[in-house]
């Protein structure tokens, strides 16, 4: 399992390039908080930091550790514009303009908002329960018929999206976040990722049009006639990216959020405690501390800066791993049991400071939604023995498919 970043720089360090290792990487995090909590890796030219208090100090440090890629020593202005649009949007920028960014859609996040939400994502995951649980085998892919449609389904409602597009919009966001597997070759991998990024962008291009043109009501009409502080609006580039950054973020992270939580919940027998009076919400938060949908964030160093002995240079490129961190002994109590029932539970699986997932009241939701629907529809669930593989991404973490086994609910 091979994985690269936009700039074709190695991701995965060596020691979770295997199958195996990506899907249980927690003994290596250990042995790195334990023996190298920071440590450079000349195979990536990349510094990992692997602690809790050191993941959060630098997630918490805009001016020392910035989002920006373009700062990194080794970074390469990509050849084409389209390549560079993620670039572009508030996730890769620095404060004040990821400020200005994020404030354009920041109020349709926030769960006031969201609640008058959630009736439609309960229809949407009835409608798609209805079509996988139908009592007739008893086995259904809850990653292909479940898991992964149900947020594409919302951020396409979200934005205005007709529904007989959203099959695009699946395609165009599992390809932009998959990383080359080793059996497949570079030049035809870069083709397929710039030809998903040229439909895509043709495709909203042609909504920010019409928006203009002729608003609605939905994010797609916030995003281009919505002012920002100083009286302007986004260009067409910027919400263009903005639009695409909801779409990929929007669809993966509550994809493995939720698929993370049946194997969570399936692995500990907790299936019938979650149908009588555990609390969902809370142990849905120690999923996100467990198996955290994404492991790992990227940072570079504008300065040099001193970490548990290590001396970190400016132009350095930095992997803080978020999965490590919530493992970690010096903040939790015994961090390898899953305890559904966990409080209090700062874990850093949306991250932290001004970077802070601004789609996590909406993963939240979708995932507390998708339970209660399955729960309500099944009496028993149980996952497929069989060969699980990690998703194709090098930093977020979920199975390509997930098996189960399920009897409905007389």
């Amino acid at each position: 399992m091979s994985s690269t970043d936009p700039q074709g720089l190695q991701v995965l360090p060596d020691e979770l390039a295997s199958r195996e290792a990506w899907l249980e990487p927690f003994d290596w995090y250990r042995e790195m908080r334990a023996d190298a909590p920071v440590r450079y890796d000349p195979a990536r030219r990349t510094w990992d930091v692997f602690r809790y208090e050191d993941v959060k100090r630098i997630l918490a440090d805009d001016d020392t550790f910035s989002v920006n890629p373009r700062l990194a020593d080794e970074f390469q202005e990509p050849d084409r514009p389209e390549e560079g649009l993620l670039f572009e949007t508030m996730l890769f920028q620095d404060s004040p303009r990821h400020d200005e960014l994020r404030g354009v859609v920041n109020d349709a996040f926030e769960p006031r908002a969201l609640r008058e939400l959630e009736p439609e994502i309960r229809d949407f995951a009835t409608d798609l329960l209805s079509e996988a649980v139908t009592g007739e085998d008893g086995t259904m892919d809850l990653v292909e018929t479940f898991a992964y449609p149900l947020p594409v389904v919302v951020i396409a409602e979200l934005l205005g999206v007709p529904a007989e597009d959203r099959d695009r919009f699946k395609r165009w966001s599992n390809t932009l976040v998959e990383a080359a597997s080793t059996d497949e070759d570079t030049k035809e991998f870069t083709e397929r990722q710039q030809a998903a990024q040229m439909e895509m962008a043709s495709y909203f291009f042609e909504m920010i049009k019409d928006r203009r043109e002729t608003p609605r009501d939905d994010l797609m009409t916030q995003l281009v006639t919505r002012e920002r502080a100083d009286g302007s609006r986004l260009s067409e580039e910027e919400a263009l990216g903005t639009s695409i950054l909801l779409l990929v973020a929007g669809n993966i992270t509550t994809t493995n959020l939720i698929t993370n939580a049946v194997r969570c919940f399936s692995n500990h027998d907790l299936f019938e405690e979650l149908r009588g009076d555990a609390d969902l919400q809370t142990a849905i938060e120690e999923v996100l501390r467990y198996r955290s949908p994404v492991q790992a964030m990227t940072r570079v160093a504008t300065e040099d800066v001193t970490m548990q002995d290590e001396t970190i240079e400016a132009g350095d490129r930095i992997i803080v791993w978020l999965g490590s961190a919530n493992r970690d002994e010096r903040q939790f109590d015994d961090p390898g049991t899953f305890v559904p029932d966990r409080t209090p539970n700062q874990h850093l699986g949306f991250g932290y400071g001004t970077h802070y997932c601004l789609g996590a009241p909406l993963a939240r939701l979708e995932a507390a939604v998708a339970f209660e629907e399955l729960l309500e529809r099944t009496a028993t669930i149980e996952l497929v023995d069989t060969e699980l593989q990690p998703t194709r991404s090098s930093l977020i973490y979920g199975v390509e498919s997930l098996p189960v086994t399920y009897e409905t609910a007389e």
